[in-house]
């Protein structure tokens, strides 16, 4: 009978991204994951190990085990996979500056298991384009940086075969303000730079291209516009398609396949009424799920409450209980694709892929996506494509329930308490981790650890594939911070564009506008001051490198008539003060979103004070829970700006009032 139901397809991979605090405990919490029903393992690194330092640098401060779990060494790797069987595991491991390093660590782990590395199915994400634009995880430049993808996919397809060795990654594109064609566009010149190089290494025989493409795989955003984005997968399969046959003669339709996993919109979820966030979160995994033939293969989903902090275990359970309830208990996998032949859906694909061509054609004008990251062009893209949707929803156009409309809400009860609605991470959690990483390093004997790096170098000056060395780094009890400055000593380190300069103007000054009234704020206060333009100072101290916020106060302040000093990520609160006191700023702005602000924020103040120059106002910006906000107010902070600031013409107009309260002038009765 036609449109009957038949046999159910296989659900998709289930995953949870997760890790926290030190490898016991995340290797717990996998456990327990695993024995929920969760089919796949997600591991988040902490920034530190991302970014290639160890627990005791400098710029670790506050940063290790919040957003991750700490890797140091083989040691870690060992506990955080104990009694999990990596040979019947498909792992993802959310790394791209150092995916080399964490895949040799996770090799040999697999080694000491008895597993043949043969057999070991996973993913690293490894694209290092997308840190540029938008994650901010970067070390080295774009070059090296592309060695070390080529040299990780040509070692993985000859010795690790059912590995992805990357994960071209188009959902922190959209997070910094991709629209849906530039997330196309975007990744798929990044995937055609990979390409391009992998084959012009020489590393792969001709009769193996297939093997190659078969293994890159994409890691995707869906945000709440469902049918665009579902519209947005089936377009991403039919550009990947194009390329795969046009430009790189592969005939094989299986090798040619969109292979993609998703993690829903955490840009879109709420601090306020986060209880919405919930059904955010079900339609955008609808996305991309509900069509068979646009269908993702692994699926994770953040929690309700990720605009508020770190979630709890049981928040994380929530998600995983709502992928399975749309697996098992609906008729979803029943049916074959429910959107073949809509012609609705048919032009929306269609107009996706022309635009998106075009703009993957420009690119290719440029000299390919590396070409257009070290011009600037694709962040400048992506700044302005986040103002852009930033000023809509400031004007009303675009609608967020329970932000900028239907804000009225009874009270919440799974908000009532805020300390408890998320989970924190022990502040002494960092000093225990340094300590066993002290520990580890007087055990390892010190000659061959040396020697491996040593050979780390010169491979990395010569031509050699720099996976062998890697894993012997590995092996000789590396941590993984001297096997990321090996590297540094001979590849240097890259500091990206900011894409701020070049963002165009995108909220208009006219007269009678919030901005126009905030402009006058500015000169009138500037005129009050003397010695010319306000000065604001946007800084990143620490590690986290999400600058979407930051870059949009940025470029706001600039149209308000600030002149603005933004030096862009990774930077520590003594760099911060020096530049402050160098470019005599009014005002210092701090963007933290790691949970690293209770460390730094008192830094920065402190050293501004102990330089004299305690008067110049601070002003935080982050996911700051409540009693944090607190805490910081009472360190000196003039004012703390959350998710539910979402105006950001109100907040430049505040950090004017602030500036004129350190100078003790009187407030402006200039409506904003």
């Amino acid at each position: 009978m036609s449109g009957a139901p038949r046999p159910k397809d296989r659900p998709w991979l289930m995953r949870t991204y997760a890790g926290h605090s030190t490898a016991e405990a995340s290797n717990e919490l996998y456990r327990r994951n695993l024995a929920k029903g969760q089919t796949g393992l997600s591991v988040a690194f902490d920034l530190p190990t991302q970014t290639g330092y160890d627990p005791d640098h400098v710029l670790a401060r506050g940063e290790v085990g919040r957003v991750g779990v700490p890797v140091s060494h083989l040691g870690d790797m060992r506990r955080l996979f104990q009694e999990i069987p990596l040979e019947r595991m498909n792992t993802s491991m959310t790394i791209n500056a150092t995916a080399m390093w964490l895949l040799a660590l996770y090799q040999v782990v697999a080694e000491e298991h008895g597993a043949d590395v043969a057999t070991l199915q996973g993913t690293t994400q490894n694209d290092i384009v997308k840190e540029y634009l938008s994650r901010g995880t970067h070390v080295f430049p774009p070059g090296p940086s592309l060695r070390l993808t080529t040299d990780m996919i040509a070692y993985t397809v000859h010795h690790i075969p059912k590995w992805n060795p990357i994960n071209i990654c188009s959902y922190h594109l959209q997070e910094a303000g991709a629209t849906p064609v530039q997330e196309i566009a975007y990744a798929m010149a990044t995937a055609i730079s990979v390409l391009d190089a992998v084959f012009a290494s020489g590393q792969v025989p001709e009769d193996r291209k297939g093997d190659v493409v078969a293994r890159i795989s994409f890691f995707v955003n869906a945000g709440v516009r469902f049918i665009e984005e579902m519209c947005k997968m089936r377009a991403f399969g039919r550009v990947w398609d194009r390329i795969t046959r046009e430009r790189y003669g592969i005939e094989n339709p299986k090798h040619r396949r969109f292979r993609y996993g998703v993690q829903v919109n955490s840009l879109g979820l709420t601090e306020a009424q986060p209880e919405n966030n919930v059904q955010r979160i079900v339609l955008e995994m609808l996305a991309v799920t509900l069509s068979k033939g646009a269908r993702a293969r692994a699926v994770q989903l953040p929690a309700w409450n990720e605009a508020l902090g770190l979630p709890r275990p049981w928040d994380q359970q929530w998600s995983l209980r709502i992928q399975q309830v749309l697996a098992h208990e609906s008729d979803l996998l029943e049916y074959d694709d429910i959107f073949e032949g809509s012609k609705v859906i048919e032009t929306k694909v269609a107009a996706l892929v022309e635009e998106a061509e075009a703009e993957i054609e420009r690119i290719q004008e440029m000299g390919g996506a590396m070409a257009a990251v070290e011009s600037g062009y694709l962040k400048a893209r992506l700044v302005a494509s986040h103002a852009e949707r930033r000023a809509r929803i400031e004007a009303g156009e675009e609608k967020i329930v329970g932000v900028n409309c239907y804000q009225s809400t009874e009270p919440n009860p799974l908000t009532a308490d805020l300390d408890t609605a998320i989970m924190t991470v022990d502040p002494q959690n960092e000093a225990r981790v340094v300590s066993a990483l002290h520990a580890w390093r007087e055990r390892r004997e010190e000659g061959p650890a040396q020697e491996a790096l040593a050979a780390l170098r010169k491979a990395a000056a010569g031509t050699e594939n720099l996976m062998p060395a890697t894993l012997r780094c590995a092996r000789a009890g590396v941590t993984t911070g001297e096997w990321a400055w090996a590297l540094r000593d001979v590849f240097g380190e890259f500091r990206a564009p900011t894409g701020v300069g070049g963002a165009p103007v995108t909220v208009a000054a006219e007269a009678g506008s919030p901005l126009a009234a905030v402009r006058e704020k500015v000169g009138k206060t500037a005129a009050e001051l003397g010695g010319g333009r306000l000065r604001l100072l946007v800084g990143k101290p620490g590690l986290d490198g999400h600058s979407n916020g930051a870059e949009q106060i940025a470029v706001r302040a600039r149209d308000a008539g600030f002149e603005v000093v933004y030096q862009g990520i990774r930077l520590t609160p003594e760099q911060i003060v020096a530049a402050a006191l160098a470019e005599d700023v009014h005002c210092v702005g701090l963007s933290i979103l790691s949970g690293s602000h209770a460390e730094l924020v008192p830094d920065v103040l402190e050293r501004l004070r102990g330089a004299g120059a305690g008067d110049i106002p601070v002003v935080v910006g982050g996911i700051i829970p409540a009693a944090d906000a607190a805490a910081l107010r009472a360190a000196g902070v003039a004012a703390v700006f959350t998710p539910k600031d979402f105006g950001i013409t109100e907040i430049i107009g505040r950090i004017v009032d602030e500036i004129r309260a350190a100078n003790t002038l009187p407030p402006l009765e200039v409506p904003v």
